[in-house]
């Protein structure tokens, strides 16, 4: 809808109709007269979005049920493949290696050729590791194991950029980041069923071939997910409505390619201070979490022996919990748009949670462990969608695509850090030592974020805004605005 202000250069109209498509379905469309210009701009909003969000969500939770099925019955692995703990734990950080190098040209390429290219290559991709593991149930294919994960790892690539993507393209201004939050909770819940599933189905049983048998049901029960999942990207997943959901969406398909340089964005981010500090402080926080996944299977069998099962419950309660904290943060930001303000209150309740963790880990109690796990969950997992949310505020009028491509680096380089640092202190000394090893670079994390403070550029932008009725809702299509406006 058309924003109101005290600037008036003239009267905006704006009109809500119920029109019926090719389907026989209503949907909902708004009618913009901008009496300045002369133009009437157009928007619906399709029931379809639902289901294209749906369907990243699917193939989203799909790949991230593999980034951890290895780590939360690590034991169990380093037995059948009769490797080390650290070789397991490449199993999870493949899929943080593989992001760095290859999220600048995928995010190009997102950039470029669209979402419908970038979900094909995603679920395809994915589909192939698959049953590349499949193949690999033998203790002497633990190279075979690995080439499959890294197959899925660079399917990832082409997964986490696409949340706020779909958000915008496909989602009218007053719901974009509900709907980012809904495409950020398919990759979340992908991980609490990956903490879940596999301790049930991969008992710790002595007998090799049962173990192996129990192996190849899970890989197969996976292939044959991503396997129906990719039949329906392909059939389904279309790459934009052929209407726009916004105005700031009409505004962004009239600019010409030309105006906008990926290479020139990445080197204007570099330029801001503030999102600098969110780029650390955002690794710090995620990086944290990669570390704390990773190696939960290590932690609580070292204070709870045979308890695997649980150990993967306690991975469930960590991300369940984040998942309800990533969506009513979501919700949140868009009711009140404060986005400093809530992202550093949920960054120092994850340093808060991550201090409780740290010493009722070894008290004896696994219930304590759960509560402690589902708090930490809630504001460290909830933290997600907020960090893209307040990047995209920070470096405004740039893509959204490469701030959260570059959010998403900095989270795999510290992941890598911080699960061997940590898992190596944990080694040598005690996992409480380990943990309060992330609390301090929590801590840090705090105190970078209450010191990135957010330009306003609304008021900035504001006559331009109401000339030509853009709403500029949610921020991935403000670079029309400077675009419009000459500023180089």
């Amino acid at each position: 809808m058309c924003e109101k202000s005290g600037n008036h250069f003239g009267k905006d109209v704006l009109q809500t109709e119920q029109t019926k498509n090719t389907d026989g379905n209503f949907d909902h469309v708004e009618i913009s007269e901008c009496r300045d210009t002369n133009t009437v701009c157009n928007t619906r909003l399709y029931r379809r979005r639902w289901l294209i969000v749906l369907l990243f969500s699917s193939y989203s939770l799909c790949n991230a049920f593999q980034w951890i099925q290895y780590g939360i019955i690590n034991n169990i692995f380093m037995k059948f493949y009769n490797v080390s703990s650290f070789a397991i734990d490449w199993l999870s950080m493949i899929y943080m290696l593989t992001y760095i190098p290859f999220i600048f040209p995928v995010t190009w390429l997102l950039e470029r050729k669209g979402l419908r290219v970038i979900a094909l290559f995603a679920a395809s991709i994915n589909c192939v590791g698959t049953w590349i593991k499949v193949a690999s149930v033998q203790p002497n294919l633990f190279w075979i194991t690995m080439l499959g994960q890294f197959a899925c790892s660079f399917a990832q690539v082409f997964i986490l950029g696409m949340p706020s993507q779909v958000a915008s393209v496909w989602f009218g201004s007053d719901e974009v980041s509900t709907a980012c939050a809904i495409g950020v909770f398919g990759n979340q819940l992908g991980i609490a069923i990956g903490f879940l599933i596999p301790p049930i189905l991969v008992p710790n049983v002595d007998d090799m071939n049962e173990l192996a048998q129990h192996i190849s049901i899970m890989f197969y029960i996976t292939a044959a997910v991503a396997s129906l999942i990719f039949l329906l990207v392909v059939f389904v997943f279309q790459e934009k409505p052929e209407i726009p959901p916004s105005l700031s969406q009409v505004a962004l398909r009239d600019m010409p390619t030309t105006q906008y340089s990926y290479l020139a964005s990445i080197a204007r981010l570099f330029c801001n201070k503030p999102f600098i500090l969110l780029l650390i402080s955002y690794g710090l926080n995620v990086g944290c979490f990669y570390a704390v996944s990773t190696l939960l299977n290590r932690m609580i069998i070292e204070h709870y022996p045979g308890e695997e099962v649980n150990a993967g419950r306690i991975g469930l309660t960590l991300v369940i919990a984040g998942v309800v904290g990533s969506l009513l943060c979501g919700i949140w930001l868009d009711k009140t748009k404060t986005y400093k303000q809530t992202t550093l209150t949920v960054y120092l309740l994850s340093f808060v949670g991550m201090v409780i963790y740290a010493f009722t880990l070894n008290l004896g109690h696994l219930w304590v462990v759960f509560l402690t796990s589902g708090a930490l969950g809630f504001f460290m997992t909830g933290y997600l969608p907020l960090g893209f949310e307040f990047a995209v505020e920070l470096t405004y009028p740039e893509s959204e695509g490469t701030s959260s491509g570059l959010l998403n680096c900095s989270a795999q380089m510290f992941g890598i850090a911080f699960t061997i640092i940590q898992g190596k202190i944990i080694d040598h000394f005690s996992t409480l030592a380990g943990n309060i090893f992330l609390c301090v670079f929590l801590f840090i994390g705090s105190i970078m974020t209450g010191r990135s403070s957010s330009h306003d550029t609304h008021h900035v932008t504001a006559p331009l805004i109401f000339s030509y009725c853009v709403t500029v809702a949610h921020t991935h299509t403000r670079r029309v605005l400077y675009s419009n406006m000459n500023v180089p």
